[in-house]
């Protein structure tokens, strides 16, 4: 996918909506919060917010803020693929993405459309220097703290913190995967499940 996706990128973004999703009259809108880790050997103590980097980019029309990349979730992909086009789209970035982060009801602007928002993480791998909307978009990256200041959107800042919620489980899986626990646990605590502690000698003995 990645690979089409590269080679897709000089392509212009799709437009129209004739194959735009719909759930109950919510249009069906899909995108990444791309992150990546900071380049520090000091990572490993950091906070987990402080450990890493957001890609936020401009709005398409003249106005205040930043926001991640998103855009329509349409009938002939599935909701990875789509939230991965849009970010190449919009962000001109690839890499891997992750579970997802959550799903947003809210409004557009103007009040005339509801719409129904997924978000995935995505670990950015590459960066682009060409991609669809370079011409009409200006992408930054920053830390978490001032991600919160420029982004707007109420259901976009719940997505960041739900990301800074993400990564501090990637980073205690770290730990566990340093003290002998089972990939099974960590994969688990990737996508959220509960921890259940591994049982001890005499617990193990008697089942």
């Amino acid at each position: 996918m990645q690979t089409e996706l590269k080679t897709a990128v000089s392509l212009a973004a799709r437009t129209g909506r004739h194959l735009q999703r719909y759930d109950n009259g919510r249009r069906q809108v899909v995108g990444c919060v791309p992150y990546r880790y900071k380049d520090s050997g000091e990572t490993s103590s950091l906070m987990a917010e402080d450990a890493f980097e957001v890609l936020v980019i401009s709005p398409q029309r003249i106005s205040k803020g930043m926001l991640f990349p998103k855009g329509g979730w349409e009938t002939d992909e599935t909701i990875e693929a789509a939230a991965l086009r849009e970010t190449v789209e919009e962000a001109g970035v690839l890499g891997e993405i992750e579970c997802k982060l959550g799903t947003w009801s809210f409004e557009t602007k103007n009040g005339k459309n509801s719409c129904e928002g997924h978000m995935f993480p995505l670990l950015v791998k590459e960066q682009l220097d060409s991609w669809p909307e370079k011409e009409i978009r200006q992408r930054h990256w920053m830390s978490v703290r001032e991600a919160r200041k420029v982004c707007k959107q109420w259901w976009m800042k719940e997505a960041l913190e739900a990301l800074v919620g993400h990564v501090t489980k990637q980073r205690n899986a770290g730990i566990l995967s340093a003290m002998g626990l089972s990939q099974g646990t960590l994969f688990s605590i990737r996508c959220g499940a509960q921890i259940v502690p591994p049982p001890t000698m005499a617990s193990a003995e008697e089942a």
